[in-house]
């Protein structure tokens, strides 16, 4: 019989995880709080902490630093840039999987600190490299820039996607080849281990069998010592169309951005980034000033819009859940976890802040690894 992982969260992490170990001949099930739908009818208060519906969905290549800080990030990109090509490419006309290819242009203000460090070091043979393979790469001149605040320029091959058109089609994949799904808000990991032997969804009829746990759960369930926090972001949501997405870093630090979510999901304008913030509720002189930046950053974005302006459809706030230290992508043994008092494995897969969807396939790869290698691990000593 095969082994049977259970996934803690159903955002595009938890939702990677899960399809890519029953791929590797896993029995899977998810158990969360919340579940993909359409997001025209999610409350924004209500789903506020469910992250994945209003994120910009897209891929922004951010190459490592010369000495290599930043290298397993930019991998996973690539493995997830190379995913979602096959999945568009696989896929049928009647399956709406919610991915769109298209440019990625990038701006960088005089002053912003981003410039020395990465991208002014960024040549065209360094992008297209077998170390980066960043496709499309290309340096733009001044001539391309929208002002003369701009001092650094590139585009890119890159990919978006409409959030919940896509998880939407990750979850009836997953379910479609034998997944389940269990709708529980946990508090802790370890609640898995103790519900299996209960519960006929979670211990997979009743047999209160889980060989392993995937923490994808977002906030960690680590508490303030695992350096867990909350990012809050504003962006808006117009029906105007683009057919690029667009990246700009200021001096100041702020960041404009669009990023087309197609399927008839219309464009995300952004953003904020604001650490440590619980603030449900946009602001109106916030949704104006991104969009006066938007459109002073790429003109066409208004091109053939009514009166030349932005339809609203509606202010977007999110919690991104950050974690200080970055990804946490490990294994680890919880004492007692298991009924009899045997440990429980957990493989943790959180704290990815804003970049989710855009290292999703390459935390999955790493999340089927480490369980492959603890179920080895455990068969070994036990044989």
């Amino acid at each position: 019989m095969a082994k049977h992982i259970v996934v803690i969260g159903a955002g595009v992490v938890g939702l990677s995880a899960a399809v890519a170990l029953q791929e590797a001949g896993y029995d899977v099930t998810i158990v969360a709080r919340d579940f993909p739908g359409p997001a025209e009818t999610f409350d924004g208060l209500q789903h506020i902490n469910f992250s994945s519906p209003w994120a910009g969905a897209h891929n922004r290549w951010v190459p490592p630093l010369p000495s290599g800080e930043g290298l397993r990030e930019h991998r996973f990109a690539l493995t997830t840039f190379a995913r979602m090509r096959a999945l568009a490419s696989a896929a049928t006309e009647s399956t709406a999987h919610g991915i769109t290819f298209m440019k990625g242009i990038e701006y960088v203000d005089t002053g912003a600190a981003v410039l020395a460090d990465v991208y002014g070091l960024l040549t065209e043979a360094r992008a297209q490299s077998a170390e980066l393979a960043m496709p499309g790469f290309r340096l733009l001149g001044a001539d391309d820039f929208p002002d003369a605040r701009v001092a650094w320029g590139c585009e890119y091959d890159t990919w978006c996607v409409n959030p919940m058109v896509y998880c939407a089609f990750l979850l009836r994949r997953f379910v479609f080849r034998g997944g389940r799904v269990a709708r529980r808000e946990l508090r802790a990991v370890a609640e898995v281990f103790a519900l299996a032997a209960a519960d006929a969804v979670v211990g997979r009829g009743g047999g209160g069998v889980v060989d392993a746990v995937v923490n994808a759960s977002g906030v960690g369930f680590g508490g303030p010592e695992d350096g867990v926090f909350p990012t809050r972001g504003q962006t808006c949501l117009v029906a105007n169309a683009c057919d690029a997405t667009v990246t700009r870093q200021h001096a100041d630090g702020s960041w404009t951005f669009c990023v087309p979510r197609g399927f008839e999901g219309g464009t995300i304008v952004g953003g904020t980034k604001e650490p440590d913030s619980w603030d449900p509720l946009p602001s109106l002189a916030v949704r104006e000033r991104l969009l006066g930046s938007m459109a002073a950053t790429y003109p066409r974005i208004l091109e053939g819009a009514a009166g030349g302006d932005f339809t609203v459809i509606r202010d977007v706030v999110g919690r991104r859940p950050t974690r200080k230290a970055g990804l946490r992508l490990e294994g680890e043994l919880l004492p007692g976890a298991v009924a009899g008092g045997g440990d429980g494995f957990v493989m943790h897969a959180y704290g990815l802040g804003g970049r989710g969807y855009e290292l999703s396939w390459g935390v999955a790869e790493g999340v089927v690894t480490g369980v492959r290698e603890y179920l080895e691990a455990r068969a070994s000593s036990t044989a």
